[in-house]
């Protein structure tokens, strides 16, 4: 038997508002107040099949008996609900279509399907050497926790208790202790600490690990919030508090350069409110992400716990002097949900807008042909052309099959977000180039004809065009994010709650907008995912 619970998780909207609390550091942005949306049902026709249940309360929304009733066309011709329509509807649309996940059996689940996963994949590659180029090694600690562990530290267990999933029965019999199926890991990590901890020449002790975790949510949303989830999870011990804070300041600013320049997603990094930190930290630092419904994503975290969880777990060590002290602790997570957020960052219309350094496939060859007599050399070009490429490093694949018109191979790999389609037919063969289109620039503005088939002009190309969609992605959702206007006040009805004090503040007096006193720092308060 399993006793569950529901889970909060964040997102950013809104605006600026200056706080009476005192910080230092970071640049703001303001986001206009966003109105909740209804969410479409479900993601997929399979999916509709595979459970009796709603997946979330939203799903009984009118978009959704629309969505139902055409779900053949969908699935047909993939249909996309325009972003500006329904953007939740949207959302899901993309995941489907470009097959990215479906729900699981289970309420609440998902099956990240291989196109999905691969982008997943690519972050946990950047991740995974930053994470050792940091000193941290990877390892991995069991699914199940002890409940006496939850409930050492008190505000651990009553920020976690609402999420939990717990374990009452195990092969036909009662527990003797209840078993938390994993929705973090200090606690577990600290009972290991203090059997590996005991000298200041233990410390400081880096480690990391992937893995998933369940936290039970009653409204779900994929990528974004589901029951279980994949991330990394990293944890440190310190001999100082001076090191800990420095540590977590570190990988924050690690999450920060990914989103930056991997992601190509302009966070706002900053520390969260009392309210909003994580439970048992002392300090919560983020990087809040605004979507393309100018809702926040809060998209990692990075947390000095202090000696919360130490004096907790009595996790010791004798310091230089011989006095027998508490270590000093960080943990920090990025998700899946960053998925998610990509997704709704660069998405349009047409469906996945990915970013060159996350992209599965980063270019993809269309061979087109019309007399039998003019496959085999257009193939032949095709090959050669992928080979040219794939020697380069460039991840690329040939859809060479023949069960598909080029015209709906253009959509669906435009759907899929592949940053660049190359087309060879009859004449591109004769003249030795090929034309090339850009995913971010639509239409005919984002074809060039006659590029050389010439290895060393034909990959000194692609690789150009590659970077400047990757900097042209960061520059338009940048440009998105700050083109909105401030807003007066910040009113109750807008369930706007502080994403976090940014890092970068604005020089300059500030007053508070709500009593119209000096104000010491500039906060940001969103709607959140």
């Amino acid at each position: 038997m399993v006793v569950v619970s529901s889970l909060r998780l964040p997102s950013l909207t809104s605006l600026f508002f200056a706080s009476s609390r005192s910080t230092h550091r970071a640049p703001a942005t303001l986001f206009r107040r966003q109105q909740p949306y209804l969410a479409a049902a479900r993601f997929s026709a399979q999916s509709a099949a595979s459970s009796s249940l709603p997946e979330t309360t939203e799903e009984l929304a009118p978009a959704n008996q629309k969505k139902s009733s055409n779900s053949n066309k969908v699935n047909q011709d993939r249909v996309i609900t325009p972003r500006s329509q329904d953007f939740n509807a949207w959302y899901l649309d993309v995941i489907a279509n470009a097959e990215l996940a479906d729900y699981g059996p289970v309420r609440g689940t998902m099956v990240i399907r291989p196109y999905g996963y691969a982008i997943w994949e690519a972050i946990q590659d950047y991740l995974n050497v930053k994470f050792k180029e940091t000193g941290h090694s990877n390892m991995y600690f069991p699914q199940f926790i002890p409940y006496s562990f939850i409930e050492k530290e008190a505000s651990h267990v009553e920020g976690f208790s609402p999420e939990l999933a717990v374990v009452t029965i195990g092969g036909g019999k009662e527990l003797e202790e209840k078993l938390v199926v994993r929705p973090t890991s200090e606690t577990i990590v600290n009972h290991m600490f203090t059997q590996w901890i005991h000298s200041y020449r233990d410390l400081p002790l880096l480690i990391n690990q992937w893995a998933n975790v369940t936290r039970w949510e009653m409204r779900t949303k994929p990528f974004v919030r589901t029951l279980e989830f994949l991330w990394q999870e990293g944890h440190t011990a310190h001999a100082t508090p001076e090191e800990a804070e420095e540590e977590a300041l570190k990988m924050i600013d690690v999450y920060t350069k990914f989103a930056y320049e991997e992601a190509a997603i302009p966070v706002v990094v900053g520390r969260k409110s009392r309210e909003e930190t994580f439970a048992g930290a002392v300090r919560t630092y983020t990087i809040e992400a605004m979507m393309g419904d100018r809702k926040a994503l809060q998209a990692g975290t990075s947390h000095n716990l202090g000696q919360n969880f130490s004096r907790a777990f009595e996790t010791q060590f004798t310091d230089e002097n011989g006095q027998r002290q508490h270590v000093w602790q960080t943990s920090w997570a990025v998700s899946t949900r960053f998925v998610g957020g990509i997704i709704m960052t660069h998405g349009d219309d047409a469906g996945l807008m990915l970013p060159p350094k996350l992209a599965p496939v980063q270019v993809v060859i269309v061979p087109i042909w019309k007399k039998d007599d003019e496959k085999a050399g257009v193939l032949n070009a095709a090959s050669s052309v992928k080979e040219i490429l794939h020697s380069a490093g460039v991840k690329v694949k040939l859809d060479d099959s023949d069960m598909r018109t080029p015209g709906w191979k253009f959509n669906f790999w435009e759907m899929k977000g592949v940053p660049i389609r190359i087309e060879i037919g009859p004449r591109d063969v004769a003249s030795g180039s090929v034309v090339i289109s850009r995913r971010d620039v639509p239409g005919k503005q984002g074809k060039v004809f006659g590029i050389s088939m010439e290895p060393t002009t034909l990959v000194g190309y692609v690789k150009d065009k590659l970077d400047e969609i990757q900097a042209s992605l960061l520059a338009k959702a940048t440009s998105f994010r700050d083109s909105d206007k401030y807003e007066a006040r910040v009113k109750e009805e807008t369930g706007a709650t502080i994403r976090c004090f940014p890092f970068e503040q604005p020089a300059g007096t500030k007053t508070c907008l709500m009593t119209g006193q000096p104000a010491d720092e500039v906060a940001i308060f969103a709607k959140s995912y």
